[in-house]
């Protein structure tokens, strides 16, 4: 990483100039830091990560209504053509032209002063500081995982991976009424931080047959929602292991390669498996969600640097997994 210095963008039409104070640290950034490459290719350099964030408005462009100078906002990194068949129905994350900022070749929110589209930025409640603006993006995905989970009053669940996606989805399932919410790791660490914000159960999959637990937390069904959270094929292959007859398995985490799956064993069970991708529609919830005091994001935050520490923020992030749940910037 360096640091350079860049010219102060000026707001143009329907844009407004954020002055970054915070940046999270997501493990796609880390994934484009430690190999230098998109879908198998290299990237060109230098190039800018960074895309859960939240500031300050400093200057707005012409056309801008409702936002100010002074007003505190989040952002929400999706930046669609609102023309195509998917923004026209709603489905805007699925726009085959999407600019996402920190997915090269689109530089990310890793500077003091950045040019953004106003009707992606949301203004903060006065009760949500920009620490937790910046974590609105990270809890957007575990809303739409629990949602896309359709889960409800009373229902069991599991999560594969209690890093800072399986946690916040926890959070999101237990906001919607879930009643046994179990969580599944191989860090002691991140199994404990699991229990403090509002886990039911953890078990660690290092120690323990993780099958054999579930059912016997179950009652010997299985659970009614099962989330892969971890990004790894071997989880996602014990998830029809996990899930009850009729449940619904939701895949979270970004797994690459192949992934050897017994679909008959979900067959017997007329199981459901279902995807997300990104979110939709659903930030204004989750800052709701946080106003309310719902959900506390300030508890996900286990690291936080400088922003003259970004190397180390990084590194970090990648080589100590086990205990850097989520490292945040502070700009």
């Amino acid at each position: 990483m360096e640091i350079r210095e860049l010219p102060i963008p000026r707001a143009g039409a329907g844009e407004v100039v954020l002055n970054v104070e915070y940046v999270g640290v997501c493990g796609s950034d880390v994934h484009f830091f430690e190999s230098g490459m998109r879908k198998g290719k290299f990237f060109d350099l230098p190039f800018i990560l960074g895309h859960e964030c939240a500031g300050t408005i400093v200057e707005t462009g012409p056309g801008v209504t409702g936002l100010r100078q002074g007003d505190r906002v989040c952002f929400e990194p999706q930046i669609t053509c609102g023309t195509c068949v998917y923004c026209r129905s709603g489905h805007y994350n699925m726009c085959p032209d999407v600019q996402f900022p920190s997915v090269p070749p689109h530089d990310g929110m890793l500077r003091d002063f950045v040019a953004i589209p106003a009707h992606l930025a949301y203004k903060l409640p006065d009760s949500i500081s920009t620490l937790e603006g910046a974590l609105i993006e990270p809890l957007a995905v575990g809303l739409s995982a629990a949602s896309r989970g359709g889960v409800s009053l009373g229902q069991s669940v599991v999560i594969l991976g209690a890093g800072c996606i399986g946690l916040l989805t926890m959070m999101a399932c237990k906001a919607r009424g879930a009643a046994k919410v179990i969580l599944c790791d191989l860090f002691p660490s991140r199994l404990q931080k699991a229990l403090e914000l509002g886990g039911d159960t953890v078990i660690n999959a290092r120690e323990e047959d993780v099958q054999a637990r579930v059912l016997e937390l179950t009652g010997g069904t299985g659970a009614d929602v099962v989330f892969e959270t971890a990004g790894n094929p071997r989880t996602a292959a014990q998830t029809s292991d996990l899930v009850r007859r009729c449940g619904v398995v939701v895949m979270v985490g970004n797994i690459n390669g192949e992934t050897p799956y017994r679909f008959m064993d979900l067959m017997y069970k007329e199981g459901e498996i279902r995807t997300i991708y990104r979110y939709r529609n659903n930030f204004e919830t989750a800052l709701q969600m946080v106003a309310s005091g719902k959900i506390d994001l300030r508890r996900i935050v286990s690291h936080q640097f400088d922003f003259q520490d970004v190397q180390l923020a990084f590194e970090n992030s990648l080589n100590d997994r086990q205990d850097v749940i989520k490292a945040v910037i502070k700009l």
